[in-house]
């Protein structure tokens, strides 16, 4: 049986095949109604994932992120007619977190990357107490969170004079651009999160230090400390979580708390367990 699994975020999507003896893969933007009109996402796949996987895909499994309700519909639609034949399902990407870090086994499943999320897994259901928020009500810990912690900074002058002169000179944006990225424009999400490369290459400097631990510590006390941490492993999938694995680790011991994997890409994990090994 020929499988296409896809983890799709606010910013990509990876994609892999499953063959007999082989696995191929494609990287694209995110796929998702949330941030993209059908059309578009149908011209994706046509154009760049169904060259590497062909047309014979027996089942889709698809995890992304916001892919709820309707848009589940919408996304399954689109999947069904570049791939007529294929089995699909639509799954959301905190339950693609749960498989790839936990497989069948219990633990914290977190999410940091563009986006953040969590939610407690027994190696069969998740169980959520405290809800992602997006970007305006939550999203703690995530790119989004630290880029609107920054450029809030910014714009009240509150960034150091170095590091400020540093982003003028990389990024070139007025007050007038801001405003109309985050306000008016399309997925503010993710132009607020495109500072992170920013923020990681300066990470070592006292700033930039407070702001990612406050970032990180408060998606750990508004989200994580839900699922009793003292007990349950807690293993994190994510850009974020990958770039900032020795501040999580801090915070953790300080706290007592349980580390599970971290796991940067969770495709990986995905495919070993969708494969059955």
């Amino acid at each position: 049986m020929k499988q296409l699994i896809a983890d799709s975020g606010a910013t990509s999507t990876d994609w892999r095949v499953i063959g007999v003896g082989s696995v191929g893969e494609v990287k694209t933007v995110g796929v998702s109604p949330l941030y993209i009109k059908p059309a578009q996402i149908k011209k994706i796949l046509k154009k760049e994932v169904l060259p590497v996987a062909g047309a014979d895909v027996d089942k889709i499994w698809f995890y992304g992120a916001g892919v709820v309700g309707g848009l589940k519909d919408t996304l399954a639609e689109c999947l069904s007619e570049v791939f007529p034949g294929a089995e699909i399902a639509v799954e959301s990407d905190m339950l693609a977190a749960c498989r790839a870090l936990f497989g069948d086994n219990a633990g914290i499943a977190c999410i940091l990357g563009t986006g953040s999320n969590c939610c407690y897994w027994d190696g069969k259901d998740m169980t959520s107490t405290a809800k992602a928020g997006g970007f305006i009500l939550g999203d703690e810990g995530s790119g989004a969170h630290m880029g609107k912690m920054f450029i809030s900074d910014y714009i009240k002058a509150l960034v150091p004079e170095a590091l400020s002169k540093a982003f003028d000179k990389r990024y070139r944006l007025t007050y007038a651009d801001i405003v109309s990225k985050v306000y008016r424009e399309e997925a503010p999400s993710r132009f607020l999160a495109s500072f992170s490369p920013f923020i990681a290459e300066h990470q070592n400097h006292p700033y930039m230090k407070n702001l990612i631990a406050e970032s990180l510590q408060e998606f750990i006390s508004r989200n994580v400390v839900h699922y009793d941490p003292r007990r349950n492993p807690v293993g994190f999938v994510g850009s974020v979580a990958g770039v900032y694995q020795p501040f999580i680790q801090q915070i953790f011991r300080n706290a007592g708390f349980k580390m599970g994997p971290v796991c940067p890409a969770p495709i990986d994990g995905l495919v070993k367990y969708h494969s059955g090994k």
